[in-house]
């Protein structure tokens, strides 16, 4: 139940934050507060169940032992994964955690071991068949995350999408030129960017709607200009005596 779950999201984090406070402590939530360090990712698992409780995706004999539904919902999620991205990742903070080296997916495909693919098969089948989506984070609105996540694997259901060959193959240690022979196409690398999928797209504008896309657009690009205009520390340090 996704609704139940978003609210239960909502909940442990105002509760974690709550208890942390008592102790004289802060609980974050963003993406990438150390450098070198590993992000905080919200990868959600995810299965679908028929009338009778069954989990559709299983399929023992099936190809990786997944249904053709299972399949067609990892195409959908692959299909529509730069236009979703910026509301799975929304801050600008979210994509220094999505860089190589850190367990977080940056290509946009699909694996079964590979913990630098972006959609997972965990190896369990039968009532525990699922696909983990890796790139949302816990900063961003659990109810938009949930319900573009679902919109896309429905989209790739009823348009019957079926995903390329999985990769498990390091995509750390892949060369560009190796990504381009096989057709391997990135995330977006930042919000501006992940935001200019998102405007044209029009499957965001048929699951969002017209308003809440066109606000949601035009706020986030505000926050992405002020960062745009701000000068870092890390550009004085390198540059003001360099150049």
């Amino acid at each position: 139940d996704a609704l139940t779950l978003a609210d239960r999201i909502m909940t442990i984090k105002f509760g974690v934050r709550t208890i942390a406070r008592m102790n004289d402590l802060h609980a974050t939530f963003m993406p990438k507060p150390f450098r070198d360090e590993n992000g905080n990712a919200m990868h959600v698992h995810q299965s679908l169940a028929n009338a009778n409780g069954d989990n559709v995706f299983d399929e023992p004999q099936g190809e990786y032992g997944l249904s053709d539904v299972a399949l067609q919902y990892i195409g959908g999620l692959i299909a529509h994964a730069s236009e979703t991205c910026g509301i799975l990742a929304s801050h600008i903070n979210s994509y220094k955690r999505l860089l190589p080296g850190y367990e977080a997916p940056c290509q946009i495909c699909w694996a079964h071991r590979n913990r630098s693919a972006l959609i997972r098969v965990p190896s369990m089948r039968g009532g525990g068949t699922r696909v983990e989506h890796r790139n949302p984070d816990p900063a961003g609105n659990p109810y938009l995350q949930f319900a573009v996540m679902l919109a896309a694997g429905l989209s790739g259901i009823e348009n019957k999408i079926l995903p390329p060959e999985p990769i498990e193959k390091d995509l750390y240690t892949m060369s560009r030129e190796e990504r381009e022979i096989i057709g391997l196409d990135s995330l977006p690398q930042n919000l501006g960017e992940a935001l200019d999928y998102m405007a044209t797209s029009r499957f965001m504008r048929d699951v969002l709607g017209e308003h809440i896309l066109k606000h949601y657009v035009f706020i986030k690009r505000r926050e992405w200009a002020e960062y745009t205009r701000q000068v870092t520390p890390w550009e004085l340090e390198r540059y003001v005596m360099t150049v």
